[in-house]
């Protein structure tokens, strides 16, 4: 499977210091990251977390999915890997 989660739900106030914190509880946090919109600079209330090992990202999903965090009752599964795409920055004018 893997070890990198998908954290859903969050507050729009939760850091990434205080997401690596709470999955810490259940094993190594290799990285921590907040998903921001690249316009407004505000957090889209998901993040990612890559865990230290397959258990220990199993561990985390048994223990945090559906449980109250910094006011809220998150969401965590495993991280679909799909590449990320580069898109356009929007607007404009089409070309029909």
């Amino acid at each position: 499977m893997g070890n990198k989660l998908y954290v859903g739900n969050l507050s729009y106030r939760t850091g990434e210091d205080s997401l690596r914190s709470y999955f810490s509880s259940f094993g190594t946090v290799a990285s921590a990251k907040i998903v921001f919109d690249r316009d407004s600079g505000n957090s889209k209330g998901f993040g990612f977390v890559e865990m230290g090992s397959e258990a220990e990202a199993n561990a985390a999903i048994e223990g945090s999915n559906g449980k109250e965090f910094e006011g809220r009752q998150i969401r965590v599964n495993m991280a679909m890997d799909k590449p990320r795409r580069d898109r356009p920055s929007g607007g404009g004018y089409n070309n029909w």
